[in-house]
């Protein structure tokens, strides 16, 4: 896989406690996360950018890539590694041409429509939710729970079988286990990770729960 899911971070201003977002990122990733995004629907450009490049400047030496949501010329401007986008983002196929081929892309997938529909072949993965409850976004559709999750990897490993999936939302070490069952290759975070008192602790603990649900899978 080019791209490895297993514990994806998601940092955002708002969740992180007040902690500088790019320590909390360089702690996660100590831990064993091994994506990490820039989440921020709030400030302004300017601020993203010099944010991207300081989360940046410390994943590099840990050989963690760094994605940016939504904002394709965030992405651009602090040479992040790829760039993940919703369904009312910009279209795939445009933030391909604008970022390139080596730039990482996954796109949100909430429901089995969605799935069918994706153009897998110009993505490299796809986070699959929202799975539970969760407080971190506001999110007005029902969590689609581990079947539902299931019902969507079942769509869209019928059309690649090794394409790399997430779940997210609602995720922590006590249910990671349930979304790696589902199929999911990893889990997606904010929360579980930024609201603790020591992150990287919390994130060596979920990667360890999704680890041995992974291997309990039979990967």
């Amino acid at each position: 896989m080019r791209v490895d899911l297993r514990l994806y971070a998601l940092v955002d201003p708002e969740r992180a406690g007040g902690r500088d977002l790019a320590v909390l990122a360089r702690l996660v990733a100590l831990g064993g996360a091994t994506l990490v995004q820039l989440r921020d629907k709030h400030s302004d450009t300017r601020r993203m950018v010099a944010r991207a490049r300081a989360i940046k400047a410390e994943l590099a030496p840990l050989n963690v890539p760094l994605l940016i949501n939504d904002r394709i010329d965030v992405a651009l401007a602090a040479g992040a590694d790829g760039a993940h986008v919703g369904q009312d983002d910009m279209a795939v196929e445009d933030a391909r041409r604008l970022l390139g081929a080596d730039a990482i892309i996954g796109l949100s997938v909430k429901t089995v429509e969605q799935a069918e529909a994706a153009p897998l072949d110009l993505l490299d993965y796809a986070g699959i939710g929202g799975v539970f409850a969760t407080a971190s976004k506001d999110n007005p559709s029902p969590p689609i729970g581990p079947a539902g999750l299931a019902r969507i990897v079942g769509v869209l490993r019928r059309r690649a079988p090794r394409f790399p999936l997430c779940a997210i939302a609602g995720i922590d070490a006590s249910n990671a286990g349930e979304a790696i069952a589902a199929g999911a290759d990893g889990v997606a975070v904010i929360s579980a990770l930024a609201r603790k008192d020591d992150p990287r602790a919390a994130a060596r603990d979920l990667r360890g729960a999704v680890e041995r649900a992974l291997a309990q899978r039979g990967r």
